[in-house]
C-alpha cells in the first residue's frame, strides 16, 4: 500500500496545474481550493475542466485530493446571514467535491463568539444536517479541530465525536491537525506528562476513547510556532517549530495512522508554501 504524503497546492493556472505541483514537491495526494478562500463568491463551475482534471489525477496518481473550505465560514455565529452564507458556500464546495472526484471538504466551523460550545452545537449540528442534505453522496464533510483561539469550536475532540454523533452520516468525519491539537493540549508522545492546569493528555488514547479512528479521514502534519497549550494558530515548518520531533513520529507511526493520507500546511522554506524538503521531512518521520 502506497503512503498518500501530501501538501496544499496553489490552482493557478487551473486546477489541474495543482496537480503538476505536487508532482514537482514529490507529493502523491493534494489539497487545493475550489475558489479564493477569503470570498464568498465562487466561480469554480466556470473554471473547472473536470475532464482534464480527472484524467491528469489518475495519470499522474496524485490523489486522494481534498479541498479546503473558504476561511469566511462560520456555523457557530450567532448571526444568521453569516449562518446562511456560510451553509451556501459549503453546499457549492461540496458540489465541487463530488465533481472532481474529491476525498472532502475540509472546514473550520468556527467561532462560537463567546456564547459557548452548549450554547451553538446544536445549531452547528443542524447546518451540516442541512448541506449534507442538499450535496451529492460522492462528496465529504471534514470537519478541522481548532487550536481553541477566539472561542473556535472543536479545539476539544469530544465536541469532533457530538456533532458526529449527532449528524449520523456516513459522509461526515474529521481531519486531525497537528498544529491545532499541540496547541490546544494534546500530547502526541509516549509518555504523556503528568497534567495539572493545562493539557487534554495523551492524543492517541483520546481518540481511542472517543472512537474517533475509523472517522479520520486525513491528517494536516504542520509544525507549531505556539507552545503546547498555548492556543497559537501558527504553523512552522516540520522540525522548525515547538513539537517534538521523536513525538510526531511516534503519533505518525501509530497502527490507525499508517493508512491515513497525510497532508503539509507549512510556510516553506522559501517562504512559499509547502515545498520538497517539508515532503521529504515528512517521509521521514511517517515511513
Amino acid at each position: 500500500m502506497t503512503k498518500r504524503i501530501g501538501a496544499h497546492v496553489s490552482t493557478a493556472g487551473g486546477y489541474d496545474k495543482a496537480l503538476d505541483r505536487a508532482q514537482e514537491i514529490n507529493a502523491n495526494c493534494a489539497q487545493i481550493f475550489a475558489s479564493s478562500p477569503r470570498v464568498w463568491k465562487s466561480a469554480w463551475e466556470q473554471k473547472l475542466d473536470r475532464e482534464v482534471f480527472l484524467q491528469k489525477k489518475q495519470d499522474l496518481d496524485v490523489q486522494p485530493v481534498f479541498t479546503h473550505a473558504l476561511y469566511l465560514v462560520n456555523l457557530a455565529s450567532d448571526k444568521p446571514e453569516s449562518v446562511q452564507k456560510s451553509v451556501a458556500a459549503l453546499t457549492s464546495e461540496l458540489h465541487f467535491d463530488a465533481a472532481i472526484g474529491g476525498a472532502g471538504v475540509i472546514v473550520h466551523l468556527g467561532s462560537h463568539q463567546g456564547r459557548g460550545w452548549e450554547a451553538s452545537k446544536e445549531q452547528v449540528a443542524t447546518a451540516i444536517a442541512a448541506i449534507l442534505a442538499e450535496t451529492p453522496d460522492e462528496s465529504t464533510f471534514l470537519i478541522e479541530n481548532s487550536a481553541g483561539q477566539k472561542g473556535k469550536v472543536c479545539s476539544d475532540l469530544s465536541e469532533i465525536k457530538w456533532l458526529l454523533d449527532q449528524v449520523k452520516s456516513p459522509r461526515l468525519g474529521w481531519c486531525f491537525d497537528t498544529c491545532h491539537g499541540f496547541a490546544a493540549g494534546y500530547y502526541m508522545g509516549s509518555n504523556p506528562p503528568t497534567l495539572t492546569n493545562h493539557g487534554n493528555g495523551s492524543l492517541l488514547e483520546e481518540i481511542s476513547r472517543l472512537n474517533l479512528w475509523e472517522s479520520l479521514k486525513c491528517i494536516h502534519v504542520n509544525d507549531s510556532k505556539g507552545e503546547f497549550d498555548s492556543g497559537l494558530d501558527r504553523h512552522e515548518n516540520l522540525g522548525d517549530g515547538k513539537i517534538e520531533r521523536e513525538d510526531l513520529k511516534h503519533f505518525l507511526q501509530h497502527k490507525q495512522v499508517k493508512p491515513i493520507p497525510l497532508l503539509l500546511e507549512v510556510p516553506g522554506i522559501a517562504g512559499d508554501g509547502p515545498d520538497a524538503e517539508n515532503v521529504k521531512r515528512l517521509r521521514a518521520l511517517a515511513e
